[in-house]
Parts: C-alpha cells; structure tokens; sequence
C-alpha cells in the first residue's frame, strides 16, 4: 500500500498494486476483473500504464541503476481507451456501430486488433468478411459487447 485517504463521507481509499500470475494480461486482467466484482468493495478504478509496468519489469530483471529523473505522473486514462484495450487483450468478439456520415451507417461483428491513441484509429477484424477495418474514433456510435 502506498497511500491511504479518508474521505468525507467516513469511506477510506487506498491504492494497492497487484500481482496476477496468468499466461497472458488479457487472462490476468480478467481474473482480476472477476476478484473486484465479488469483492463487495464500494468503488474501485484500475489504472494501468503498459509503460510503467514493463519499467517494473525491467527493473526486477536488472541490477540496480543509478537514480534516474522521476517520471512525470501519467494522467488519467480515459475509461473508453481502457475498455479498447480490453477488447484488443482478450480479443473478445463485439459488434462496432459506425457512422460513416451522409446516411451511411455500419454494423459490424468483430475483433478490435489495434488501438492508435495519438491518431483516435481503431483496427478491427470483420469477422463475417474476414477483412480489416481502420475506423476514426469519432465514427463510431457503439461498443456492443
């Protein structure tokens, strides 16, 4: 544990670090995911940073370093670019809702592969027309899972 808080409301936070063994992180996140819905806990929020933890991982396999700068704090990931993430590590399969504009709209059933943050494109495998899409973030309506 590395901090711990009282809220006003009397309800404690604290922020704890988990270590899952799984085959893959998409298995370990989902395991994860299962332990915190039945935990009966009143609220919880995962913050992870792929960067961060294979900085860790680094750090374990290696000798010690001399001290570097302290990086700065990431901010807040965005709920919707976790749930991407999600969908790409356990390559569950969903359905896209596009809106392509002018009328055009799409529906498709599929395996999201990539998530580019920086450019807001999604690549996604067509599962029926076995195809790859890449779609603008802001082109799509829905998520369906």
């Amino acid at each position: 544990m590395n901090d711990t808080h009282q809220n006003s409301d009397g309800s404690h936070c604290f922020l704890v670090e988990f270590s899952i063994s799984s085959p893959n992180r998409g298995e370990a996140l989902k395991r994860l995911l299962h332990e915190l819905n039945n935990a009966n806990l009143d609220h919880y929020r995962i913050v992870t940073d792929n960067r961060a933890a294979a900085a860790r991982e680094d750090a374990k396999a290696k000798p010690s370093a001399p001290p570097k700068k302290p990086a700065p704090k990431p901010s807040e990931p965005n709920p919707l670019e976790l749930r991407i993430r999600f969908f790409i590590e356990t390559s569950k399969l969903i359905r896209i809702n596009i809106n392509k504009g002018r009328g055009i709209k799409l529906s498709i059933p599929c395996r999201v592969l990539n998530y580019d943050a920086d450019k807001q494109l999604i690549t996604a495998y067509h599962v029926d027309e076995k195809q790859v899409y890449t779609v603008g973030l802001n082109e799509i309506d829905d998520f369906v899972e």
